[in-house]
């Protein structure tokens, strides 16, 4: 009930923003675009899809090493599916990879370890480039006024953020899944699903700590490669403005990028974000310089390219779930 009443107040949200800057106002700007500035717009989440798979890719251990890419891709694209239209703080999709996984062959203690690691890898990308972001937007926009509160909020807001994830990498080298099984125990909490897979969450364990004692070079390059998707989703937002005819700039855009990354993490428990990320793109390009046509216009686009990925992802998830279970099972 709660979610529904949060999607029905991100969708008035919107529909306001729409209607007082008027729908004609953004039609007009919309028309601008033809089939081509919008196939153009496509190209940077490719290249961020292409980048992520490649990251989490070499996460996995060997028997993931031998699934082809384009299959890594397919799930990978399959999972984000979940964590675009659910409230689940965009990990409900992680299990359905390694479940997806499996049916390509990957044992499922080898699968969830993988999409917890490059959970964990991306995390770290994505403090990196907001707090790259934040930097920029304190250059560009000065630390006077508003724009300076706004951004120091931020800055302690990542702060908190880059703490948990220093503390989950942490709990993750002392035996996560294992923590959390003994630490319900200790509240008289015994869950009969966990307790009969208490084998498989220690091998699961072991498998994550195998990985960031023996595998740092993999770490670092999984890090490495999930901040160049981050950085296309800047490139996204210089395209975006470039077509709407609005000043493109390489700081900005990754300054508004990294800040709208912020912005939708934060608004997680909407699904969608739907209304909370619309409204925050437009404040943020109106902080910019930017109209608040284009501005508006700018969150329509990006929710087209979500649109258009969404469908991608659930044809992907018909075709890779299709694939036959092997042997093993969970």
């Amino acid at each position: 009930m709660l979610r529904l009443l949060l999607l029905l107040l991100g969708f008035l949200t919107l529909s306001l923003i729409v209607w007082h800057i008027g729908p004609g106002n953004i039609y007009e700007a919309a028309t601008r675009l033809g089939p081509v500035a919008l196939c153009v717009i496509l190209i940077p989440s490719l290249v961020m899809y292409a980048v992520e798979a490649y990251g989490w890719k070499i996460t996995l251990g060997p028997s993931g090493q031998a699934v082809p890419f384009l299959r890594i891709f397919a799930v990978r694209t399959a999972g984000e599916v979940v964590n675009m239209t659910t409230p689940t703080a965009y990990v409900g999709g992680e299990p359905l990879k390694a479940y997806l996984l499996q049916k390509s062959g990957v044992p499922m203690v080898e699968g969830l370890a993988s999409v917890v690691i490059a959970k964990t890898t991306m995390t770290i990308a994505q403090v990196l480039f907001i707090l790259l972001g934040i930097a920029l937007g304190f250059w560009i926009l000065g630390a006077q006024g508003s724009s300076g509160q706004i951004v120091a909020a931020g800055l302690l807001s990542i702060g908190l953020l880059a703490f948990g994830t220093m503390a989950f990498v942490f709990v993750q080298r002392r035996g996560l899944f294992t923590w959390i099984l003994e630490t319900l125990r200790k509240f008289g909490m015994r869950i009969g699903f966990l307790e009969a897979r208490e084998d498989k969450l220690r091998a699961l364990d072991q498998t994550i700590l195998n990985f960031y004692t023996r595998h740092q070079a993999a770490f670092y390059a999984s890090t490495g490669l999930y901040f160049l998707g981050w950085l296309a989703e800047a490139l996204e937002v210089f395209v975006i403005i470039y077509y709407l005819g609005g000043p493109a700039d390489v700081w900005s855009a990754i300054s508004i990028g990294a800040l709208s990354v912020f912005i939708k993490g934060g608004t997680f428990f909407i699904p969608g974000s739907l209304g909370a990320q619309d409204g925050g793109n437009l404040l943020l390009l109106q902080a910019f310089g930017y109209s608040d046509v284009t501005g508006i216009t700018f969150a329509l686009l990006r929710r087209f390219r979500e649109l258009v990925w969404i469908g991608i992802g659930l044809l992907c998830l018909t075709v890779v779930g299709k694939v036959a279970v092997p042997p093993e099972g969970c």
